[in-house]
């Protein structure tokens, strides 16, 4: 079942969608296949771990990535709306220092491929929202950095809710653009 990856104002990070079959009793759709997923990035991707994650409305996690065992990251949300983004961080790219954001949510089953080299977050639009991932490299506890999700520099256009974000201590804290490593 072929899926359609369409790229992103950062050409490297993917919009996926799947092809949903659906009637009157329901729909079905592949959130995942080897073989069309390398086809629509072009190269072979392994991953080794799932993530699933549950967070309330106004929840904002990120902007998180690894200098070491980067990850790649495809995303998608279960249950409910997110607002997602990645930031390029690869000094080399002609996109270095940019940032894109999509809603995923449960209705328009998009998923979206973060390639290594991208810091990634996002914030629940929904009364709560799942959120599930597939990574290329285990989480490393000792590499992990965040980037704080307001940064100026970035002046990342987060939707209005309302509400402040709610953050945990860590995401709060986290560097400035200029302060935090790059690839």
């Amino acid at each position: 079942m072929p899926i359609t990856a369409t790229p992103t104002s950062i050409p490297d990070v993917l919009v996926i969608e799947p092809t949903v079959f659906g009637d009157d009793r329901g729909w079905f759709f592949e959130s995942f296949n080897e073989k069309d997923f390398s086809a629509a990035v072009g190269k072979s991707v392994s991953f080794v771990q799932d993530n699933h994650s549950s967070s309330k409305k106004g929840v904002l996690r990120g902007l998180h990535y690894q200098m070491e065992q980067t990850q790649g990251k495809l995303v998608r949300v279960c249950h409910g709306a997110v607002f997602d983004i990645a930031v390029d961080l690869r000094r080399s790219s002609l996109t270095f220092g940019k940032w894109m954001g999509v809603e995923l949510s449960a209705e328009n089953k998009k998923q979206l491929w973060v390639p290594p080299g991208f810091a990634h977050g996002f914030l629940v639009l929904s009364e709560t929202a799942e959120f599930l991932y597939k990574t290329t490299d285990y989480w490393h506890a000792g590499s992990e950095k965040c980037i704080v999700w307001n940064d100026e520099t970035l002046n990342i256009q987060w939707p209005n809710l309302g509400m402040r974000p709610v953050l945990n201590p860590k995401d709060a804290a986290g560097l400035t653009w200029n302060d935090a490593p790059k690839f």
